[in-house]
């Protein structure tokens, strides 16, 4: 597996992250069932928020671009530091992991406890 760090935006605790996700390759064809866990590390049993296409918090824009969506309530419950997830195709037998694996950082806002 080859490794790439691109620079993108920290989870905010708190609020609302959003991140497109652009691939060289077609990974999300109009009808795939996608889902990802967000856990503190890969080894991690907890499962932190999960997003998928059922509920909208993974959109799919195209075959190449996908769009993901964690909640502030699910940010809500994050620890500065950093979180991990993948994905998963599940509408084909067996699941296909789609091949890429994020870190992204979780950082306790400055401007906090707004209602």
């Amino acid at each position: 597996m080859s490794v790439a760090i691109v620079e993108g935006p920290a989870i905010l605790i708190g609020y609302t992250y959003r991140l497109d996700l652009e691939a060289e390759a077609p990974l999300f064809p109009e009808m795939a069932d996608i889902i990802a866990q967000v856990r503190l590390k890969p080894s991690a049993t907890d499962i932190l928020a999960t997003l998928t296409t059922a509920d909208g918090t993974l959109m799919r824009q195209s075959d190449c671009l996908l769009s993901l969506v964690i909640p502030a309530p699910d940010t809500a419950n994050f620890e500065p530091g950093s979180v991990v997830l993948d994905m998963a195709r599940v509408d084909v037998r067996p699941a296909l992991p789609l091949g890429f694996f994020l870190e992204i950082p979780v950082m306790l806002p400055v401007t906090r406890g707004l209602s």
